[in-house]
């Protein structure tokens, strides 16, 4: 009997997930730290399923551009943006026609203090704060995206020396939570869970406020030949993984 194509698509991705343990491989990812917490979720479930094992390496889209033109070994990226897995692919630093979308991220205006935001354009234009935290926009797409809702609320000069940067959102978000800034930029799966608040007080920033956070995954050239890197791409686009990742505050494209 023949098999329909799409049964056979269906076949070849549960083929790579369902390794053999006695082939079982290792996965080095290198992960835009707005999704750590996400594949904290994501990674047991992989390796369930695949047998296979990952190892994550958490940190800014910038750094990691960088880090993979010198050499570094990931095999895996997940970017918080499109055009660093596009640049890689165009040097020949990843595998073409392997980038695809795994997240749509968002950006929350966030304090630790319950009673800090309650109409976030208004708190920010009362500009009664000293600090406000956000990512290195040079590094971190979360980053720019701030700057560009600074800049489009015409606020950049009352915010000069209020800016407190952090290397990657994960720290933007820690200089919060330390209340060492009264509030910050943050991603939303840092914050909401089961579509609430976790702590303190939040405004999602319309997205008519900044570009869309289009998060992009790519197969880096040292992970071409390794099954663990192939089945963990594949995992990224199955249901499950798609549950987990819109569960934790992102939308799928």
């Amino acid at each position: 009997m023949l098999l329909s194509i799409t049964k056979l698509k269906r076949l070849t991705v549960v083929g790579l997930l369902m390794g053999s343990p006695a082939m079982a491989d290792t996965v080095q990812v290198a992960v835009a730290s707005n999704f750590v917490g996400a594949m904290d979720a994501l990674v047991p479930a992989f390796q369930k399923i695949s047998g296979h094992q990952v190892a994550i390496v958490p940190g800014s889209t910038g750094k990691f551009y960088a880090q993979i033109k010198s050499g570094a070994p990931f095999e895996v990226f997940l970017s918080a943006d499109q055009g660093t897995p596009a640049k890689l692919e165009k040097e020949g630093l990843a595998v073409p026609q392997t980038q695809f979308t795994y997240a749509r991220g968002r950006l929350v205006l966030w304090s630790e203090n319950s009673h800090f935001i309650d109409d976030g354009e208004k708190a920010l234009r009362a500009g009664k704060f000293h600090h406000i935290s956000l990512a290195n926009p040079v590094t971190a797409p979360y980053g720019a995206a701030a700057i560009e809702v600074i800049s489009h609320l015409g606020l950049e000069s009352a915010f000069a020396s209020k800016k407190v940067l952090g290397e990657n959102i994960a720290q933007a978000h820690q200089f919060v939570a330390t209340r060492n800034a009264e509030l910050g930029f943050v991603a939303m799966s840092q914050v909401f869970k089961g579509g609430k608040l976790t702590s303190g007080s939040g405004w999602v920033v319309p997205q008519s406020l900044y570009a869309p956070l289009l998060q992009d995954a790519v197969l880096l050239k040292p992970g071409e030949k390794n099954e663990a890197a192939l089945a963990f791409l594949q995992f990224l686009k199955t249901p499950e993984a798609t549950s987990i990742i819109i569960s934790l505050g992102y939308e799928i494209p």
